[in-house]
């Protein structure tokens, strides 16, 4: 094989090297988003709670207090408020609270809440059994809801050193502007409107 021929299937390896490198970037870039929000919900860094099925089973004789606070992000002209500004329940404990939203305008407004927990370190254990995170909420003018969040501590937060001495937990709920989800057209309603158009 002459050196030519060599040097050409060696460039060629390495050009195959580059692309497949590039290619798997381009994948990892893809999939960081959903990745880290999947390491967030299991491990609850960054105050992410966790969502669960069903109330613990088990209850200790010891007490948290749970603190509520709510913001409103630029844009959306509502009023939103937790109704209690912090219980004190048992460790263990399933209770449910509720958050108060008003739309202020004159139209109707759509919002989407985050939300997080500090410290950090107790996202793990906060479990909400119901909540109204990530769920688009429409309100029309002068409109005000209620909203329940169901919610227990995990027991487990007495063992680790990081959380056994946390007394208190504030969880912190943001809505922000949302554009209204377009209901889907179905096959029937674009039949009929192009037979209106004739």
């Amino acid at each position: 094989m002459k050196k030519t021929e060599k040097s050409r299937l060696g460039n060629g390896a390495i050009v195959a090297i580059c692309c497949s490198f590039v290619i798997g970037m381009v994948g990892a870039a893809y999939a960081a988003v959903p990745l880290y929000e999947m390491f967030c919900k299991v491990t609850g860094y960054g105050g992410t709670t966790q969502r669960v099925e069903q109330a613990s089973d088990v209850i200790l004789d010891k007490k948290i207090k749970v603190r509520f606070d709510a913001n409103v992000g630029p844009g959306l002209p509502w009023t939103f408020e937790p109704v209690q500004r912090e219980v004190e329940i048992r460790i263990g404990e399933t209770v449910q609270i509720l958050y108060k939203a008003r739309n202020n305008s004159s139209k109707a407004t759509t919002g989407q809440a985050t939300f997080n927990v500090t410290p950090e370190a107790t996202g793990a254990y906060f479990n909400k059994v119901q909540c109204f995170c990530f769920t688009e909420t429409t309100l029309k003018p002068g409109e005000e809801m209620e909203m329940p969040v169901v919610f227990f501590v995990d027991p487990e937060i007495v063992g680790p050193v990081e959380t056994k001495g946390v007394h208190t937990i504030t969880l912190s709920y943001t809505f922000y502007p949302r554009e209204a989800s377009k209901p889907v057209v179905s096959a029937v309603d674009v039949k009929a409107d192009n037979a209106n158009k004739l």
